[in-house]
């Protein structure tokens, strides 16, 4: 019975999008600075990572489908942060942003990683994006060179 299982190590010659949100900028530019680290460690060049910007995490589904459509990357990471205020916008956002990442990658057949932080306070997002637990850019990126890697073992 074959068994697989990726390994977070990149292809060879692959390339891989970063779609990053514009709000909340102190704490997505901490994601994305882990996501460029990790992608560096894992041997990625940085020539072959694209980073898209879009307004909010609201958006950051429908540059996912665009750049799934490409079929220029091996796997997609988003990045965000949604931060609970008083109103159910949050609710809204945060689900419907999960939700639309998860619908791409399976429409598309290309991992997509969800590095949209969802926090009740913004000292949870920065203990998240390079604080007391860690850099969330940094996971998913292994995360995306996990599964590219799992796709490509199962002949994807």
């Amino acid at each position: 019975m074959p068994h697989y299982e990726g390994e977070p190590r990149a292809l060879h010659g692959a390339r891989y999008a970063i779609l990053a949100s514009r709000w909340n900028p102190r704490i997505v530019d901490a994601l994305l600075m882990g996501a460029h680290r990790a992608f560096a460690e894992h041997g990625v060049a940085e020539s072959d990572v694209d980073v898209v910007r879009v307004p909010g995490a609201w958006e950051l589904p429908q540059a996912a489908a665009q750049a799934a459509q490409t079929r220029r990357y091996a796997g997609l990471v988003a990045l965000g942060c949604v931060v609970r205020g008083d109103t159910r916008h949050y609710e809204h956002v945060a689900d419907e942003c999960a939700r639309g990442l998860m619908r791409v990658a399976l429409d598309a057949g290309v991992p997509v990683v969800n590095g949209v932080l969802a926090v009740e306070r913004h000292e949870d997002a920065i203990a998240r994006a390079g604080g007391a637990r860690g850099n969330k850019g940094e996971e998913v990126v292994q995360a995306v060179l996990e599964m590219t890697n799992l796709f490509a073992r199962m002949g994807s």
